[in-house]
Order: C-alpha cells, then structure tokens, then sequence
C-alpha cells in the first residue's frame, strides 16, 4: 500500500513539473513574442558627452523607432565601468537592461582590478559589436625631425642607443596606452620609462611639449594631430591597418610579431537573456548601424566596423578577454 501511495505521489510529482516546465516554456515563449513591452534602460558605463554616450544616445533614437519601444539612456560612472556594467549584470534576464561594454570592462579589467563584482562572461550576453578602432603609436614631432625617426624601426633603434632617454605618455596605469607600451617593450627589449596621466588629453599635452616622446593613442583622438601634422604617426597597434591612415603600417607589418590592441565598444544585455531577446536587439541595433547619420558618427571615431551578429561577438569578447591576461601582466599594472 504505502509502494502504491509512493509510486502516485512520484507520478503527481512528475505532471506537476512537467505542467510547470510546459507553463515555464510558453511564458518565456510569451515573452520574446512580446518584447519590447515596456521601456528599455540603457547604461553607458562613462561620463557624458563623451564618444560611448554619444553613440549610445544615437543609436537608441534610431532603435525606438525599430522596436517601437522608449530606450532610456542613462550615465552610470565609476571604477573604469564596472560600475555601470554591475546594474546590468544583476538586472533580470530580459532583455530590459543594456550597457554600452567595452574592451576595458570585458576584457582588461578582469585582470587589472583585485577585486570585481560581476563574471564579464557568465553575467552578460552579447549583443552586437559597435566599434572597433585601432590605437596609434604617435611622436612627438620635433623629437622625430631632429633624430630622424620616420618609422617604426628607428624608434627601436634610438631607444636601443639611447637606454633611459625616452619617455612614454598613458592616460593611467592599466590603461590601453599603458598596455600597449609595456607590450611594444616586452617585445622588442627596449627601455622606456611609463609617465601616467589622468586621461588620454593630458598625456597628449606632454607629447606636444616633448615632455614625453611617444605614446599608443586611440585613433579617433590622435587623427586631428596627426593630419594637422602636430605629431607623427609610426604603426597601428591592430592586425589589421586602418583606411583612415592607409600609409601607416600596423606593428606587425613594421616588424614587432603577436601585436593587437585595439578598442572596442558594443551592446551586452544580462547573462542568460533568451536568444530570441538578443536576436530581436541585434536585428535592431544592427539597422540602427547603417543609418547614415550613425555611419557618420562612427567614421568620425576612426571605426569601419560592419554589423554582425550576436554569436560573432560573444566569440570575439571571449577571445579579447584570454588574450590580455598575458597584457595585463606583462604590464604589471593592478587597481585595489
């Protein structure tokens, strides 16, 4: 008797679950069928009015209009992004929480900050990739004219017979400039000594003065200087050149092997989102892309990145993220 009773509880059991998993199933089935139904919140992890906000704020005009849904973008600063990133990582997995990631919160802090408070695989699910843009290795004009250094190559060969004399600009410890000049060192052997600013436009101000030498500077803000001829222009830190200075060679093509860093920026929405959510925001986002007015934009940041989909880019921030444990150590940099 108590077997029989056993053997119907398990079997109660069991239609239960099974009518719970159905009405689970047709619940988040309702929901991607629904979405958007409310307004969603997107996060720049930055400061206003600079370049991740602005694209932001662009980018969600032309995606209300898309999916027919207020987007609500809102500044939330702090701890290299990982503030920001954090609202997102703990929101709900439903799509109603974006933020505007970057190479700099998936794939470098991890490594740099002792401590942080999300998983910047597990706790978030790509979107979309927005931009990637190469940094620029840059020296200071006058130091270049008066040593004739035109090319990559002679600025090695300086260093090389000039051990202690040359001075490098970051704007901060672990940032990708810093990165950047502590890998160009491992590789090739040189000495030169990291100046840290608290930016990337006081760094370039030392480099105009000739305070400091050279530094990896993003494209985007380096370009005026360079066409205006202030300073000079050596390699692209990426595997890959840039139109945008199509004589200027990438860092392995002058000469340094296993060379790339670049900076990136895109769309993550919280880790275990349903796919159906994801494709919905990368179809939509994607448009908003090739707009002409957003193409516009990110051409005036140096990037001549193509819309893909979601899976490219978890497969790319995956690879990014591996592959600057070994920067970020090289470089010895860390944030309590």
């Amino acid at each position: 008797m108590k077997l029989t009773r056993r053997l119907v509880l398990k079997s109660v059991g069991a239609l239960m679950a099974s009518g719970l998993l159905a009405s689970s199933g047709a619940m988040a089935q309702d929901a991607v069928a629904s979405y958007p139904s409310k307004p969603i919140n997107f996060v720049v992890p930055y400061a206003a009015g600079g370049p991740l906000d602005t694209i932001a704020r662009l980018l969600g005009e032309k995606v209300q209009t898309e999916l027919k849904q207020t987007v609500i973008v809102e500044n939330k600063a702090g701890a290299g992004g990982n503030i920001g990133a954090n609202v997102v990582a703990r929101a709900q997995p439903d799509g109603y929480s974006l933020v505007m990631g970057a190479v700099a919160i998936q794939a470098i802090n991890p490594w740099l900050y002792k401590n942080i408070p999300f998983d910047p695989i597990k706790d978030f699910s790509p979107v979309i990739l927005v931009s990637s843009v190469p940094n620029v290795l840059i020296v200071n004009k006058d130091f270049a004219g008066q040593n004739n250094i035109n090319t990559l190559q002679d600025l090695l060969d300086y260093a090389k017979a000039n051990t202690g004399k040359l001075n490098y600009a970051s704007g901060g410890s672990g940032s990708a400039g810093h990165l950047a000049g502590e890998l160009m060192k491992a590789r090739t052997g040189i000495d030169a000594v990291h100046v840290p600013y608290g930016g990337a436009n006081p760094a370039k101000l030392s480099l105009l003065s000739n305070q400091t030498q050279f530094m990896f500077d993003n494209l985007a803000s380096s370009l005026p200087l360079i066409n205006e001829g202030q300073v000079k222009a050596l390699a692209v830190t990426t595997k890959t050149a840039t139109p945008f200075l199509p004589d200027t060679p990438t860092m392995e093509a002058a000469g340094i092997e296993d060379f790339d860093i670049g900076t990136w920026f895109g769309i993550f929405t919280t880790g275990g989102t349903p796919d159906g959510i994801i494709n919905k925001l990368n179809a939509a986002y994607s448009n908003a892309m090739n707009d002409p007015a957003v193409l516009k934009q990110l051409q005036t940041m140096g990037s001549n990145t193509k819309p893909g989909t979601a899976q490219e880019f978890a497969d790319f921030v995956k690879s990014e993220h591996t592959k600057y444990k070994e920067i970020v150590e090289i470089s010895g940099a860390t944030i309590n």
